[in-house]
């Protein structure tokens, strides 16, 4: 496992479109998956200790935010036959286990996930309703506890993007594990 921040993209940045299955193979597109205020995209995997942490927090906030007009993706670009546990069987376990009520979608050549410049499990994303680029960093201050949790930065982020405030100024990267590039 190693572990990296997610590399600054600049705000403003506009959502590359794309087209996506989720593992059973209903496809999704990026110009259909924002709600009226914005879209939270989060590229993630099954393994990663880094991302399992978060995904309790991520599905709860995921049906928070939906009221405010915000829609959640997940993308697993980590797609390899050296990886079992993130095979898209084992997705499907995991939106049945988890309770994943959000698209969970499987980006097998890594082409959206290059696009977005992703660095790590999990790198986080709110776009506007506009589909720029409003936040890039991580959704708290303590990955690994929840009970330690002092400033749920990305639950502030949304807040502003909810209200037309602009973006937090001070964006803190997220971190987890290298995304398992193909050659």
């Amino acid at each position: 496992m190693s572990l990296l921040e997610s590399e600054k993209v600049p705000l403003g940045s506009l959502l590359p479109s794309f087209q996506l299955p989720d593992p059973t193979g209903k496809v999704y597109s990026s110009d259909a998956l924002s709600g009226s205020t914005g879209l939270l995209l989060v590229i993630t995997c099954n393994h990663c200790p880094y991302a399992q942490a978060i995904w309790p927090r991520l599905i709860r906030f995921a049906g928070e935010i939906l009221s405010l007009g915000v829609k959640t993706v997940a993308i697993n670009p980590n797609i390899r036959p050296d990886y079992p546990e993130d095979s898209p069987e084992a997705m499907l376990t995991k939106i049945q286990e988890w309770g994943i009520t959000f698209p969970y979608l499987v980006d097998e050549n890594q082409n959206v996930a290059r696009n977005l410049k992703a660095m790590c499990t999990p790198d986080i994303y709110l776009y506007d309703g506009d589909r720029k680029l409003f936040y890039h960093g991580r959704m708290d201050d303590n990955w690994k506890n929840e009970k330690q949790i002092s400033r749920k930065e990305l639950e502030y982020a949304v807040h502003q993007l909810v209200k037309g405030n602009p973006p937090p100024i001070n964006q803190l990267p997220s971190m987890g594990c290298s995304i398992k590039w193909k050659e």
